[in-house]
């Protein structure tokens, strides 16, 4: 039988949940009969206990420099302590080292900081945790980050959104290696959907608060997201909120880094997914809760954001 070799990297405060989800899907994996088995490890600088960011502390199982390849995957977690990872040159440079002697590479939420950190990101398209990916967008600026996908794969380089998106990477990793059907079965085991799609978004744009030093963008998300089959055109969201035109089209790129209309199409076309995956309801009804008027109107926003319509985007994720 073969054995896949899975690290993860582990460090102070990184977050448990995210560990544990990597950690526990590939074992759920390891219960279903086939031709390979994970061997998953935690390692840390040292092999010292990770206390983890909510206060548990984790017994790391070898010593990260003591590490060796070739290795199926690894994956560095992400946490609250990912930026004081990413400075730690000794982190960083294992890393680097052990990407070389890896199959697969992956990060969970802001551990694509120490990914970035040690160049393996460069050139690349990769996500991270909706709330960073403008920092390390900044910070790493030979990195494409795009905080909408659950995760991104760029190669052999994967890359997982926020916290609980590890539990699709690992997921992911089950129906690559294993096959659907394994995946399948791990995921009824775990008693979650089974794998989020990669380009579905990481976070419900109805969550993500506009930068509270702008009361204006403030004003004109929550006119947006109260009512999505209201009149949402960029001149009725300007006197609604008091500005011209080409004002809120300035403070929505400056914050937002997106034109009003583009904002809306995109809540629009978001909503809709949602609706698609989570009720019955026929696409022409959902189109006009959604505001699109009409089932073309919806199924062309919807392909141009997805790439698939919006029948067969229910269809794929409603199988059994």
């Amino acid at each position: 039988m073969d054995i896949q070799q899975v690290v993860i990297v582990g460090y102070h405060a990184a977050e448990l949940l995210e560990i544990a989800a990597v950690t526990t899907t590939l074992e759920t994996a390891n219960l279903h009969p086939g031709p390979a088995i994970y061997q998953t490890r935690l390692a840390a600088l040292g092999g010292r206990p990770v206390t983890c960011g909510n206060g548990l502390t984790v017994q790391a199982h070898e010593a990260l420099e003591r590490v060796k390849g070739p290795l199926d995957t690894l994956v560095v977690a992400g946490g609250v302590g990912c930026e004081e990872a990413a400075a730690d040159r000794h982190i960083v440079a294992h890393v680097r080292r052990l990407a070389r002697e890896s199959r697969r590479v992956a990060s969970v939420c802001t551990g694509s900081a120490v990914l970035a950190a040690a160049g393996l990101l460069d050139g690349r398209r990769a996500t991270t945790h909706w709330m960073w990916a403008p920092i390390f967008a900044e910070r790493y600026p030979e990195v494409r980050f795009d905080a909408r996908p659950i995760f991104v794969r760029d190669g052999r380089v994967i890359t997982a959104a926020g916290v609980t998106s590890a539990l699709d990477l690992a997921l992911a990793f089950v129906e690559e290696d294993r096959g659907p059907e394994i995946a399948r079965e791990v995921s009824r085991h775990l008693v979650t959907y089974l794998q989020r799609p990669g380009d579905q978004a990481q976070m419900s744009i109805f969550t993500a608060a506009p930068p509270a030093g702008d009361p204006v963008v403030r004003q004109a998300v929550e006119l947006i997201t109260a009512d999505l089959a209201a009149d949402l055109s960029t001149p009725a969201l300007a006197a609604a909120t008091g500005v011209s035109e080409r004002h809120l089209a300035r403070l929505f790129a400056r914050h937002l880094d997106i034109s009003p209309a583009r904002f809306v199409r995109r809540v629009r076309t978001e909503a809709a997914a949602h609706l698609l995956t989570t009720t019955g309801l026929p696409v022409s009804v959902i189109a006009a809760r959604c505001g699109f008027g009409t089932a073309e109107a919806l199924r062309q926003a919807f392909t141009s954001q997805y790439g698939t319509p919006p029948a067969h985007y229910r269809a794929a994720r409603n199988q059994p």
